[in-house]
């Protein structure tokens, strides 16, 4: 009686690990210093998290071409591709995978090369392990709870809702009238988020050869940010570069 007992609990723990392995979230770290990747391999699957390594941006390519990863956490300083580099041809090829930047150095300019390439987060080198740990749950977590829909006519991010055909906005379920030139501005930031647009950007874009100011612009950026209420956050601007637009609040 005891044998059967002793295997049948194996039995149900080595299941019950795989279902645990299956249903965890991976995580791919990617950075060309061995002693890195192994602390950072440890500590994450100390937190029932599957890891994968890359000591490069080229081997993690090739390794994202045969399985998909929940969050990537990238170096950005490596020999060959840097993480920038990287990250950018993700994001031109349709790769939204969240990403968290690993860095030596956090300049204003860095950060927002960044956040242009649709960064999650920057954690500095040298960094704490618990911060680390901290950062990749609420990357995780982000990016579970969020309901996102998106086909070539409707965006959708929570409750913001935007019909490109029809030129209708609703929120929370209530329809956000707007005007021409204020659709025309969050149709081109919402269609290239992540993206940094100048107001001269976007002046010759949806003002087309019309003489107008700069700060029609922000006058216009305003408008949009009091109409679309607590989704009016997500209209971004990078003092002295421009606007972009973002779905991390």
């Amino acid at each position: 009686m005891a044998i059967l007992y002793l295997h049948f609990q194996n039995n149900f723990v080595a299941k019950f690990k795989q279902y645990i392995f299956m249903n965890n979230r991976q995580i791919l770290i990617i950075d060309d210093e061995p002693d890195i990747r192994e602390i950072l391999q440890f500590n994450i699957e100390n937190e029932g998290f599957i890891t994968g390594l890359a000591a490069s941006a080229e081997e993690a390519e090739k390794i994202m071409a045969e399985h998909p990863f929940d969050l990537l956490l990238l170096d950005v300083m490596m020999g060959g591709m840097s993480g920038f580099q990287f990250a950018r041809k993700l994001r031109e090829q349709g790769n939204e995978t969240p990403v968290i930047f690993l860095t030596a150095k956090d300049t204003e300019n860095d950060l927002l090369t960044g956040f242009s390439l649709g960064a999650d987060d920057f954690i500095r080198k040298p960094f704490s392990i618990k911060e680390v740990i901290a950062r990749i749950k609420s990357v995780l977590n982000r990016s579970k709870s969020v309901i996102k829909k998106e086909t070539e006519d409707i965006y959708q991010f929570e409750n913001l809702k935007i019909d490109f055909e029809r030129k209708t906005v609703e929120t929370d379920s209530k329809n956000v009238v707007l005007t021409k030139k204020e659709f025309e501005i969050l149709t081109l930031l919402v269609k290239n988020r992540g993206k940094i647009f100048t107001r001269e950007d976007i002046l010759n874009k949806v003002w087309n050869d019309s003489v107008v100011i700069d700060r029609t612009v922000d006058v216009h950026i305003t408008r949009l940010r009091r109409k679309l209420d607590s989704y009016g956050e997500l209209l971004i601007n990078r003092s002295g570069y421009g606007y972009t637009f973002t779905e991390n609040r």
